[in-house]
């Protein structure tokens, strides 16, 4: 089965925007998980333009109540303020990625042959602290056997190159990239998480086409849809997709 791990960014985005504390990331994070979603994700960055550190720590406490769900916390392990919260929080999950800390979004995965050695001593001190390790990646194939080899326990790949060639003639040939990436992380021992835009149109396909995926984090998309329909509603609406897509 796919888990459904909602990224809460986009509401500590709007609850930034004013003073006032809200929406409350919390709130929308338990309103989530009441919905059946298996875990929340948080992408704090250096200039808290988002979630912040007390999110961070509020979020935690909220999923001591919900013990079969994860708490995945995304971020570059070399700009604050990643490993600290790690450290503190000690989440199920972290996924290191290479962001820039002016970049706007994520936007591409991990160099591992320019950055594996550096990231080695980094799995193993999350490992020390009892937290699964994920890489963000491109959909490369020969890159996974590297994964491996510094100890990362699984990687998310970044989608959104699929999500702009769902619909279009390019459509197959991406699909067959990521399932190749897939098969390939799955032979070299990974599991296969995914995430970036992707939505209730495009998860269906994916899923049915790459095989093994354990994780889809979803924030943009999700929050987006929720403004029309409800948060509980959304949540249960991409499980419903998920699940059609079940390969």
């Amino acid at each position: 089965m796919t888990r459904l791990s909602v990224n809460v960014n986009k509401i500590a985005l709007l609850r930034n925007s004013r003073s006032l504390g809200i929406p409350s990331v919390v709130r929308a994070a338990e309103i989530a998980l009441q919905a059946g979603a298996h875990g929340i994700t948080v992408h704090p960055r250096p200039d808290a333009r988002h979630i912040r550190a007390s999110d961070v720590h509020e979020l935690s406490q909220l999923l001591k109540q919900w013990p079969d769900a994860e708490f995945n916390i995304e971020g570059n392990p070399f700009e604050p303020p990643l490993m600290e919260l790690a450290q503190a929080v000690r989440p199920q999950q972290c996924t290191l990625v290479p962001d820039d800390p002016a970049a706007f979004t994520s936007d591409h995965g991990w160099d591992l042959k320019r950055n594996g050695d550096r990231l080695r001593p980094v799995i193993a001190g999350l490992h020390a602290l009892g937290i699964r390790v994920s890489l963000f990646m491109d959909p490369q194939p020969e890159a996974m056997i590297i994964a491996t080899a510094i100890d990362a326990d699984r990687v998310e790949l970044y989608t959104e190159p699929y999500a702009s060639a769902f619909g279009t003639p390019g459509e197959a040939t991406t699909v067959a990239r990521y399932a190749d990436a897939a098969r390939s992380a799955r032979a070299a021992g990974l599991e296969v998480n995914a995430g970036h835009d992707l939505n209730q149109e495009n998860l269906p396909l994916f899923l049915a086409a790459v095989p093994g995926v354990a994780e889809v984090s979803i924030g943009h998309a999700l929050i987006a849809d929720a403004l029309e329909a409800g948060l509980a509603a959304t949540v249960a609406s991409y499980l419903r997709a998920m699940n059609s897509g079940k390969s």
